[in-house]
């Protein structure tokens, strides 16, 4: 009797949802979504590899709903991560776009909020290979929070994201320029 129940449902609703960054109205098994792979971004230098990787935390939402960076070498070795996932798989992030400089010396990514807080905000993370480690863009620009996903490059390392021309403005863009080389060169706050 089962077997004919579940014949005529839909195949696709028979399916887990495995990516798409959703709640599910009925938790998956644990067993689910066991082939989900992370995104490989290989440095133009072909030296380094950065890995968005599904942080897997709940079983109320898809794999993907939150994320997990790391920088490895390329025969492996992890060098740096950095976790976007929360406790409960449902406030903390996941990576919208991500790309390395063309200089392959920072990785950039861009984030949104995976409980749906603050809609308008997409904090950008960069990983800088000289020194290691991993800053956010709103460090740089004056702790002013990025409103776009997107950025762009221009020249070796100088990033174009957006930012708010007055607080609250989000319906107002700014386009920001900053050059990622010298905005690792100064101490962040808390750093010697």
């Amino acid at each position: 009797m089962l077997a004919i129940a579940l014949a005529a449902l839909p195949a696709a609703a028979a399916e887990t949802p495995c990516s798409g960054h959703e709640f599910l109205q009925t938790p998956r098994s644990p067993e689910s979504c066991q082939d989900v792979q992370p995104e490989i971004f290989v440095s133009p230098d072909k030296a380094l590899q950065a890995l968005v990787i599904p942080a897997d935390v709940s079983l109320d939402v898809t794999p993907d709903m939150e994320s997990r960076i790391e920088i490895r070498a390329s025969g492996g070795k992890v060098l740096a991560s950095e976790d976007h996932s929360s406790p409960r798989g449902m406030n903390g992030y996941y990576v919208v776009t991500a790309k390395w400089s063309p200089d392959s010396q920072f990785f950039v990514y861009s984030l949104t909020s995976s409980g749906g807080h603050q809609p308008w905000s997409f904090p950008i993370m960069i990983y800088s290979r000289k020194w290691n480690t991993f800053a956010g863009l709103s460090d740089l620009i004056g702790e002013k929070p990025t409103i776009s996903g997107k950025f762009a490059f221009s020249g070796p390392h100088t990033l174009t994201a957006q930012t708010w021309k007055t607080e609250g403005a989000i319906d107002q863009p700014l386009p920001v320029k900053v050059n990622l080389a010298k905005g690792f060169a100064k101490p962040k706050p808390g750093q010697q």
